[in-house]
C-alpha cells in the first residue's frame, strides 16, 4: 500500500509557458505523476525583472501550489531558479520538496564534460546572475563556461517564430558570437529553447552537443522521486494548468509547448 502523499501532484511553475517544455518532458518520463502547472503570464518575462520582484512572485505562486498539496515544487524557469531557489526552499520548509532547473544541468555537465569548454545561452537575468558559472566552478573539474545572453529568443519563440527563416537568422547571429566559439557543448539555459533545439543542432552539424535541459531535469525528477520514495503508482486525475493572466495566444502557445490541448485556468496572483 503506497503512501497517500505519493499521489499528491508535482507543482511546476514558470514565468510563462516556456516551462511547459519541462512539464511535457516530466509527463513523458513519469506518466503516472499528476502535474499542477502555474505560468505567471502577468509578469513575464522574468528575464528582465529584478531579483526582489521574482522572489515576491515566487512566494505567491508557492502559496497556490501548497494549497494544491504538491509533494514537490519544481521551479521550471532559469531566471527564477537563479533568483529565488534558496528563498523558496526556506519559505516552503518541510511542506514540500523544492527542485530547480539549474542544479540537474550542472550535475550532468560535471559527469560528462570535465576539462572541456562549454557554452551557455539564456536570458540576461540568467547569464548576468552568473549562477551557472559559480556552480560549474564549484565542481572544480576544470570546465570553462562561456555565456552569451540571447534575449530575443524567448519572445521570438512565444510569438511562434521557429523553424523559419526569421528565427534562423536570429539564432545564427547569436551563435556566431565570439564568446561561443570553440565550445564542445551548449547548454540551452532557458525553457523555451527546446523548441529551437533542431535549428541549433543544424547550425552546429554535430560539432557541438546541444543540451536540452528539459530532458535532463525530467530524469532528475524521476531519480529524486525514487530516492525519496515519492513515486506515484498511478495517475490520479488530470493535470491542472493555471496562468496569472489569460489570453487566447497563451492557450494557442501552450499547445505548441505541451504538444496537446491544455485547458488554462485563470488564477490572478494579486486580487
Amino acid at each position: 500500500m503506497g503512501d497517500k502523499k505519493n499521489t499528491s501532484p508535482i507543482g511546476v511553475f514558470d514565468s510563462g509557458i516556456g516551462g511547459l517544455t519541462v512539464a511535457q518532458a516530466i509527463v513523458k518520463e513519469l506518466p503516472q505523476e499528476r502535474l499542477v502547472y502555474f505560468g505567471d503570464t502577468a509578469h513575464l518575462p522574468y528575464g528582465d525583472k529584478s531579483t526582489a520582484a521574482i522572489q515576491a512572485y515566487a512566494v505567491k505562486i508557492c502559496d497556490l501550489l501548497l494549497r494544491q498539496h504538491c509533494k514537490v515544487i519544481l521551479i521550471a524557469c532559469n531566471s527564477a531558479s537563479a533568483a529565488a531557489y534558496e528563498l523558496v526552499k526556506e519559505y516552503v520548509g518541510s511542506k514540500a520538496r523544492v527542485l530547480n532547473v539549474i542544479d540537474p544541468v550542472v550535475e550532468h555537465i560535471g559527469k560528462t564534460y570535465a576539462g572541456k569548454t562549454i557554452g551557455l545561452i539564456g536570458t540576461k537575468q540568467t547569464v548576468n546572475s552568473n549562477v551557472y558559472l559559480k556552480k560549474v566552478d564549484e565542481l572544480d573539474l576544470d570546465i570553462t563556461l562561456r555565456s552569451h545572453a540571447t534575449p530575443l529568443l524567448a519572445a521570438m519563440i512565444e510569438e511562434g517564430f521557429f523553424n523559419d527563416s526569421i528565427s534562423e537568422n536570429v539564432i545564427h547571429a547569436y551563435l556566431s558570437a565570439p564568446e561561443l566559439q570553440g565550445i564542445e557543448a551548449l547548454i540551452l539555459g532557458c525553457t523555451h529553447y527546446p523548441l529551437i533545439k533542431k535549428q541549433i543542432e543544424n547550425y552546429y552539424q554535430g560539432r557541438v552537443d546541444v543540451l536540452d535541459a528539459s530532458q535532463i531535469v525530467a530524469k532528475h525528477v524521476r531519480t529524486f522521486l525514487e530516492a525519496n520514495n515519492l513515486l506515484s503508482a498511478e495517475l490520479q486525475g488530470d493535470h491542472a494548468f493555471y496562468v496569472s493572466d489569460f489570453t487566447r495566444s497563451f492557450e494557442e502557445s501552450t499547445r505548441i509547448f505541451f504538444k496537446r490541448k491544455v485547458h488554462l485556468e485563470h488564477y490572478p496572483l494579486w486580487e
